[in-house]
């Protein structure tokens, strides 16, 4: 009861007259509300009237009417109606027991017994009138008392036209349980009826079926929900850094800008000082020449004023020597420079203009079909042992998340090694895990763990990551298994080496549950699970990829013939959107095909100068790695970019 108050007053009562809703009505803002309240709301909108709609009491959206010809009381009733609210409201009067008779009256007397056949709620009074009718008193009746008030299942199943009639048949052509008299009535035409007891096993096992079907698409969309909000978040973390960059970036030019300046200024520092020292000497000459001719002044107008005419003649002939030494003495001191700063502002301003940043695109993906791909870096390592050149080591590649960090995983088939490689300031580390046997394929199984197929041992290896592999157990199988793929969180798909052509599926501890046989692969070298928890397996031994249901039902072939035909057909992964990227060895291809397995185009050719290609995967952010002999390459997607390799070696 608590739940039913707690439902109807949160949920299926009306905000404007607070009772429960009356022929309910939703706009298109989502809100819901008793159609008569709303067209009372209305009429007290002249603006909304006007604009030919009707407002939203709680958040004041317009809603466009169908018909704005028609008056404000046609716009209401034309509203569509909202089930949703109404049946839970149906369902809520039912399971509150209200008297059936008693509702259709207008009064709410509480229900007692309830009638299988009818299937009515009644109360004392009323369940004594339907005793009363003769065809009624035989109907089977409940106490809901002593079922605490919960209505049980009936124990028959009624036909909802003609109460009295049990459900017998069910009508093929029109997908509908019905009774004799329904039969006799409405579906005297149809061709195929059967008794619902034949058709109810068959019923219940597509209804079984259907269950599952929604159970894998709700576990896609969770994924993809889990994967889209790993993205966003990822993009917003991307964002972040990519800002950080730019200032950084911006931070390196004005710095550089300041040290430009800051040479000029001290340029301008030094010469000036160098100036001032000059110019100085040149007053302190200035001021002993003025201090001397002072002098001189000084003396012939004391010989003139004194009218002593020997005075005046001895200081003539002195002051006659002494203009001629000025005549013939020069000074040749050079009179010191000054200092100019000459700069272009126009010119300055259009090299600041051609100064770059840096440069955002938007990089695609495989979805985007006209996106090319760009080779975005080389990982490689130093060659141990004196490996030769036709030794072709990495098998498979793998990526993982490792507390934020991206660890590559390779496999090194030659070595008998699993490798992980991750980046950290610009240094790629690398951390190896001793096998063994040679490792052939991996699969991730949750998390940062891996499994890896050991076929010289019969083994499957189970390995964990904190950076550093681990090896955390290891389980016997009972055939030699190459491919290897994880179906789910409890069951792994493998393809074996031997004469028995099928692909087994396992337990976590090596235990086969069933065995999948396509009819054309024989023992695959690569297996890939897909979003629609269906089977991709590759065979360089019959050269097709094949495409199949957990059940072993071919879903498609792909063999093409000509130049397209396959000549060794090795890896396999899918993209977020379902596409199917395949690995043809030998000549050197990465093939896109549609989930339904139809070419798209070559992604990858002899042109992106790959050695021997074998695993292929993608990543949560749609690089695509590529072994290539005794390298991996990564690959984005993106449009009007060159190649941008940058190349790690291994610390």
């Amino acid at each position: 009861m608590a739940t039913a108050k707690k439902l109807t007053d949160n949920h299926l009562t009306c905000v404007i007259c607070t009772e429960v809703f009356t022929d309910p009505a939703t706009l298109q803002c989502s809100h819901t509300f008793c159609k008569s309240c709303l067209l009372k709301y209305t009429k007290t909108q002249p603006q909304a009237i006007q604009a030919k709609s009707i407002p939203c009491p709680s958040c004041r959206q317009l809603t466009k009417v169908a018909n704005p010809a028609r008056p404000v009381e046609e716009w209401v009733r034309q509203l569509k109606p909202n089930h949703i609210i109404q049946s839970l409201m149906d369902d809520l009067e039912e399971s509150s027991g209200t008297c059936s008779m008693c509702k259709d009256d207008g009064e709410t007397t509480q229900g007692t017994m309830w009638c299988t056949i009818c299937d009515d709620v009644f109360c004392d009074g009323c369940l004594q009138l339907h005793k009363k009718i003769p065809r009624l008193r035989d109907h089977k009746v409940i106490d809901l008392r002593i079922h605490r008030n919960e209505k049980p299942m009936a124990s028959s199943f009624m036909c909802r036209i003609h109460k009295d009639e049990k459900i017998k048949l069910f009508c093929k052509d029109c997908r509908m349980a019905i009774c004799t008299v329904c039969c006799s009535i409405k579906h005297r035409k149809c061709d195929d009826v059967e008794t619902i007891d034949t058709i109810t096993p068959l019923v219940k096992e597509s209804l079984i079926t259907e269950t599952r079907n929604q159970e894998k698409k709700i576990d896609t969309y969770t994924d993809n929900i889990s994967s889209t909000n790993s993205k966003i978040e990822r993009l917003s973390t991307n964002a972040r850094e990519m800002k950080d960059q730019v200032q950084k970036v911006r931070m390196a030019a004005v710095d550089v800008l300041l040290k430009k300046e800051k040479k000029l200024l001290d340029r301008i520092d030094q010469l000036t000082k160098i100036r001032i020292e000059e110019w100085k000497a040149h007053r302190k000459f200035q001021e002993i020449e003025l201090q001397m001719h002072q002098q001189r002044y000084e003396f012939i107008d004391k010989a003139v004023t004194s009218h002593c005419v020997a005075d005046m003649y001895d200081i003539y002939e002195t002051v006659a020597v002494a203009s001629r030494d000025e005549d013939t003495s020069e000074d040749k001191r050079p009179i010191p420079s000054t200092i100019f700063f000459t700069h272009d502002t126009d010119k300055l301003r259009r090299y600041v203009d051609e100064v770059q940043l840096g440069e955002v695109k938007v990089v695609g993906g495989l979805c985007d079909r006209t996106s090319s791909p760009v080779l975005l870096k080389t990982i490689d390592y130093s060659r141990q042992g004196g490996i030769q050149p036709f030794s072709k080591v990495l098998f498979d590649v793998a990526v993982l998340v490792v507390d934020g960090i991206k660890v590559t995983v390779v496999i090194d088939s030659f070595y008998r090694r699993l490798r992980a490689y991750y980046t950290s300031n610009k240094r790629l580390f690398e951390k190896c895990l001793d096998l063994p046997t040679g490792p052939k394929q991996v699969a991730k199984v949750g998390g940062a763990r891996v499994a890896v197929t050991l076929p010289d041992t019969k083994q499957i290896a189970f390995i964990s990551f904190n950076t550093k592999p681990t090896q955390v157990s290891t389980v016997k199988t009972k055939r030699k298994y190459y491919g290897l793929a994880c179906l789910n969180s409890s069951q792994l798909v493998a393809g074996g080496i031997g004469s028995r052509a099928s692909v087994d599926v396992l337990d976590m501890k090596g235990n086969v549950l069933k065995s999948i046989n396509t009819g054309v692969i024989k023992n695959p070298s690569y297996i890939h699970v897909t979003r629609n928890n269906n089977l991709i397996f590759s065979d360089a031994a019959v050269k097709s990829l094949v495409s199949a249901t957990c059940d072993g039902e071919v879903v498609f072939t792909y063999t093409p013939s000509g130049d397209k035909a396959l000549k060794c057909p090795w890896g396999v992964t899918t993209s977020s959107t379902g596409d199917i990227l395949l690995v043809d060895r030998d000549t050197k291809r990465v093939i896109q095909l549609t989930e339904s397995g139809q070419f798209v185009r070559d992604v990858l050719t002899q042109h992106d100068r790959l050695e021997c290609p074998l695993g292929i995967c993608l990543d949560d952010d749609g690089l695509l790695y590529v072994t290539s002999d005794d390298h991996v390459k990564v690959f984005t997607f993106c449009e009007g970019l060159t190649e941008i390799d940058t190349h790690y070696s291994v610390v």
